[in-house]
């Protein structure tokens, strides 16, 4: 993960100039790092026969939740509004989160994947699914009634990857 986290740095520095910017397109890249640290590691497979941890795939919503999981899964996508619209300009609701859902979705087919041809140790959860698309839409909510602040709107501006900033004019 460091190794990731390290080069995406480098991807940005090498075309972001912008200091503001530059530290948000980093600050995106090691959340979208620690996302995958947090639904990925730690990865336990297994070879050879065997079949897989029928009990880990969970289909059936709310009935089988994991109340401390749904919350943290949920705060874990809470940040994924700013960073669509300050790196990636997105900045409707119904596409952000379509946004997380596709990558809730993604996280949660992968770890699937892992658990029956692999043996994996993650859960594959509809409930995650629930709570993560939850949080992308409540981080969203909550980014739209910051941004009715001056100062955030003007933050958010200026971390807006690929926007021109403008030099300080003399007097």
């Amino acid at each position: 993960m460091l190794v990731l986290g390290i080069a995406l740095m480098a991807f940005a520095a090498r075309r972001i100039r912008d200091r503001v910017q530059l530290v948000n397109a980093w600050l995106a890249g090691w959340y979208a790092v620690a996302v995958l640290g947090a639904t990925m590691l730690p990865l336990h497979v297994g070879w050879g026969p065997g079949s897989p941890d029928w009990y880990r795939i969970i289909l059936v919503p709310i009935l089988e939740m994991r109340p401390a999981d749904f919350i943290l899964n949920g705060a874990m996508m809470l940040p994924l509004a700013w960073f669509l619209q300050t790196v990636f300009r997105v900045t409707r609701e119904p596409r952000v989160v379509l946004i997380g859902f596709l990558i809730s979705l993604t996280i949660e087919l992968t770890q699937l994947l892992l658990l029956v041809t692999v043996h994996g140790t993650r859960w594959a959860d509809v409930n995650d699914l629930l709570s993560n698309t939850l949080g992308a839409w409540l981080g969203f909510i909550f980014l739209e009634s910051l941004l009715r602040f001056a100062f955030v709107r003007d933050l958010a501006r200026r971390c807006e990857v690929g926007r021109p900033q403008l030099a300080a004019t003399r007097s």
